[in-house]
């Protein structure tokens, strides 16, 4: 099957990969959201046809217990973020840890590679946890160093983590640049999760804001 772009037909498979490009011109999140379930942007030698100039499929690559994943995007501050991702990623052109950081996120990579395939949700879960933190304590230490996190971020991590050790569910947050909470588990504890985030969460959220997401299907074609 063709499609077109511009005046050239393609390939399903090389229009997506051209779509993903054109979408990198304005945003990473977007040069990824181009396919279904998952993708890989960035070159990297863990990763087969990885590009810094497009984002690759990775689906057929991903665990059952994965591809119905949830997020819950738990509202601590709906203020636009102090720090764009533009400006961060520039602040680590003299971050003093950028070489370390570079070494740690190829090794976590290749990690958490593995735990997609397996499913493995311990090992997912602590390298999702270690890399929002990492991010937050690089802009910390950046020059001019910003504070992303707010209380509630903290408050909110802090419960996360009690839930997690008294429950054994598998449980985890990751974080954006700014202080917003996205929590991340299976579809198959949504029942659990959705009391603990009641009980304990929502009131840590600006007027009690959350918004339910999960692993997406891809865009679809517009007729």
């Amino acid at each position: 099957m063709q499609q077109q772009l511009g005046n050239k037909k393609l390939s399903d498979e090389k229009f997506l990969q051209r779509a993903s490009h054109f979408a990198r011109l304005g945003s990473g999140s977007a040069a990824r959201s181009v396919y279904p379930l998952i993708s890989q942007w960035g070159k990297t030698n863990s990763v087969r046809g990885s590009s810094d100039e497009y984002a690759i499929p990775f689906e057929k690559n991903l665990h059952k217990i994965f591809q119905t994943y949830q997020n819950t995007i738990l509202i601590a501050s709906s203020a636009e973020k102090k720090v764009s991702s533009r400006v961060g990623h520039s602040l680590m052109k003299t971050n003093p840890f950028a070489k370390t950081r570079y070494a740690q996120a190829e090794k976590n990579l290749k990690e958490i590679i593995g735990a997609l395939k397996t499913g493995d949700l311990e090992k997912f879960g602590a390298i999702t946890e270690e890399e929002a933190m990492t991010l937050h304590a690089l802009m910390m230490c950046s020059n001019p160093s910003f504070v992303l996190m707010s209380p509630s971020t903290l408050a909110m991590i802090d419960r996360i983590r009690n839930y997690r050790e008294e429950t054994k569910l598998p449980v985890y947050f990751t974080l954006d640049a700014g202080p917003n909470i996205h929590l991340l588990y299976p579809k198959n504890i949504s029942k659990q999760v959705s009391s603990f985030i009641s009980a304990e969460l929502l009131e840590l959220c600006e007027n009690g804001r959350m918004i339910l997401d999960k692993v997406g299907k891809g865009p679809k074609k517009i007729k």
